[in-house]
């Protein structure tokens, strides 16, 4: 079950607008999205959040003892064709407010719609969110188990489900509902740099 966290109107008037111009979407780099016959609608807005690693001490950010550091990177809206979604759009927040960014496509399209039909089966209510580790060219859905939570604050909880999108790291299984406390310890040792050649190993 899904309660989804209402996106800024603004950032949903940007999206409308640029599937309402032309040029937006015929510059757009997405065959399917200059292809599509039919009305285009934005749908299932879901805060972009971008799990923060750089700079910090390895092996401390991403422990269960503390709360990962997350900030807000944009909200992503479905655009949906007929009965599926066949791009995305993107918006970000700029000093004059949330501004469309662009559209892309790719398989995390299908791989967010599939994850998302999937939550909304679970017994539990979760709001979805989207966690971004770059470093590892990962995107997981997050179902945040607080529903009342701001979609633009907070961090991952021992609560929240992580479910990574496909295409996953390797080792990573994709479509797989992770608790936080078991997936981001395995992140942790993937995103720590390699000691340094003559260094002893950490026990």
């Amino acid at each position: 079950m899904l309660r989804p966290s209402p996106a800024p109107a603004p950032a949903l008037r940007s999206v409308l607008a640029a599937l309402g111009s032309p040029t937006a979407v015929r510059e757009a780099r997405t065959p399917a999205l200059r292809a599509a016959q039919g009305p285009l609608s934005p749908e299932l807005p879901l805060p972009v959040h971008v799990l923060g690693v750089s700079g910090a001490t390895p092996g401390t950010v991403l422990t269960t003892g503390q709360p990962p550091r997350t900030r807000l990177a944009g909200w992503r809206f479905l655009i949906r064709n007929g009965d599926r979604a066949i791009a995305a759009a993107d918006t970000m927040l700029t000093p004059d407010g949330w501004s469309f960014s662009h559209f892309f496509e790719g398989p995390y399209i299908a791989a967010t719609e599939r994850a998302l039909i999937q939550a909304e089966a679970l017994v539990t209510p979760y709001q979805p969110r989207l966690l971004s580790v770059p470093e590892l060219y990962m995107l997981t859905l997050w179902l945040d188990a607080d529903t009342e939570a701001d979609g633009a604050t907070a961090a991952p909880g021992p609560a929240d489900l992580l479910v990574p999108l496909a295409p996953a790291p390797p080792g990573i299984a994709a479509d797989h509902p992770y608790q936080v406390a078991d997936l981001l310890p395995v992140l942790s040792l993937r995103l720590a740099p390699p000691p340094l050649l003559g260094s002893a190993a950490p026990a």
